[in-house]
């Protein structure tokens, strides 16, 4: 089943919508992930320095409050020392629950140890110093500062263990920030892709079938009417393509229908045209009897539009059997400058009636070509005429011909008023014709070109028109060595 145009956009623009939306969310997930598990580092930094403080302040008032309990005996300093030692275990308790790395843990343990240490100390010296007996104070003193000294020592090694774990931990988190970054904008890059791809397909899926119409247009245009468009695209361009090959099929039935007429009526007006040709000159020769000099320019001018008649017919002709491909060719080795310099002998007599000048440059060392002469001289004749006729008095017309790597190429060039630029694509049609301020007095059958590129065309060659309006035309076509 064939997706409809509108069916293919909206899949399309969904898949598009679903893998924005997936790389947005992964992105989304990926910068939350990072950003919570950076905030929990930084907030048990702060609560391990915040306890370490708490430990050192607790520790040195115990320290303090002992030395004065041992000094002057009052039992409310001892409530005090013991109220900092309470603080200190709960302290030490929510340090222990912090600690997550094996040196953080084992830090912990020697404060605990020696915490202990100092309590027993203490507490052995304090019951000494109640009986007022004798003891070796200088002994407790070093021991409880030896304790002491540790255990800020300790405390000093656990700030600096939670620093490092806490720089190595933002260090692995920058690590994987990094990675996931990579793999971020590897999957951007791939839905992006992706993207294009998806947009590809559904513009290949509707501008190729378009651009098929497209060329069937021109071939339409330009007289071809196969009805061969086989479209595998949406439903709506397949039934235009039917469309196309219906109205193929009755454009070509009325093309025959049309040569059919043209050529069954010139061969029905060529045999009545040339009695009527045959008896003007009978009469403008006085075989019938003396002419009135009024007769006889009547009777001259019945003769040339009979003349003209005659040319469109057999071009017509011409024409119809080139269209079926009846048109035989003898082609044989053939010198082309000869054939130019000919073609310019025929043509010199209406360049002279309009004192123009025709300039020949065909070198002499030209390759024979394999062609049939007088088709090619009737090609010279037409393009020579239509140069000549469109070039004002005293102007000039220009015949070159060269040898290329695999061709040779003549050049009918003129200095007329030229061609619009949207007209050198339609004029080798058939009873196409240019009008201008100059050639009025000229009447042409809009045949000539059309012969012209169906002779050049049967020899294998290519003919074509480069122009500029108010500089003049040049027409030219190369026919193959081989």
């Amino acid at each position: 089943m064939r997706l409809s145009i509108f069916a293919r956009l909206a899949l399309g623009y969904l898949l598009i919508f679903i893998l924005v939306v997936a790389l947005g969310v992964y992105a989304f997930l990926q910068l939350r992930q990072f950003s919570t598990g950076t905030r929990l580092v930084l907030s048990v930094d702060n609560e391990l320095k915040e306890y370490e403080e708490r430990l050192t302040d607790s520790l040195f008032s115990q320290l303090r409050y002992e030395r004065k309990f041992m000094i002057v005996r009052d039992e409310a300093l001892y409530d005090q020392f013991v109220a900092a030692r309470d603080t200190f275990v709960t302290n030490i308790e929510h340090l222990s629950a912090l600690a997550d790395s094996p040196r953080e843990k084992e830090a912990t343990e020697k404060i605990r140890a020696f915490f202990d240490r100092y309590q027993s100390l203490v507490s052995d010296e304090g019951q000494l110093v109640r009986k007022s007996v004798p003891y070796d104070q200088k002994g407790y003193t070093e021991e409880k500062e030896n304790a002491v000294n540790r255990i800020t020592d300790e405390l000093r090694r656990l700030r600096a263990f939670s620093e490092q774990d806490t720089y190595a931990k933002i260090r692995q988190l920058g690590d994987a920030e990094a990675a996931a970054l990579q793999a971020l904008m590897a999957l951007a890059a791939a839905t992006f892709l992706l993207v294009i791809l998806i947009s590809l397909f559904i513009t290949r899926g509707i501008t190729r079938p378009i651009s098929t119409l497209v060329d069937k247009t021109k071939e339409i245009a330009d007289g071809v009417f196969q009805c061969d468009l086989d479209l595998s695209s949406p439903p709506e361009i397949g039934k235009l393509a039917q469309a196309f090959n219906s109205m193929c099929v009755r454009l070509r039935l009325v093309d025959k229908m049309k040569t059919d007429f043209f050529s069954t009526m010139s061969h029905e007006l060529r045999t009545p045209l040339t009695s009527i040709k045959e008896g003007t000159n009978l009469l403008i020769e006085g075989v019938g009897g003396g002419v009135t000099e009024k007769q006889q320019k009547l009777l001259t001018i019945i003769s040339e539009e009979s003349n003209r008649l005659i040319e469109l017919v057999n071009s017509l002709l011409d024409l119809s059997k080139m269209e079926a491909g009846m048109m035989s060719f003898h082609k044989v080795q053939t010198d082309l400058g000869g054939l130019i310099a000919r073609a310019a002998r025929v043509m010199e007599p209406l360049a002279l009636a309009k004192s123009i000048g025709i300039t020949l440059q065909a070198p002499s060392s030209l390759p024979l070509i394999s062609v049939d002469g007088e088709r090619v001289l009737q090609v010279l004749r037409n393009l020579l005429g239509n140069a000549i006729k469109f070039t004002p008095y005293g102007g000039k017309v220009t015949v070159s011909a060269s040898a290329e790597s695999d061709c040779l190429k003549v050049t009918v060039s003129d200095t007329g008023s030229g061609i619009p630029k949207e007209s050198l694509s339609t004029i080798f049609e058939k009873f196409h014709q240019l009008t201008a301020p100059n050639v009025s007095h000229f009447k042409g059958t809009g045949l000539g070109l059309a012969i012209v590129r169906h002779i050049i065309t049967a020899h294998g060659g290519k003919v074509w028109a480069e122009s500029e309006p108010g500089k003049g035309s040049s027409f030219i076509f190369s026919l193959p060595l081989s």
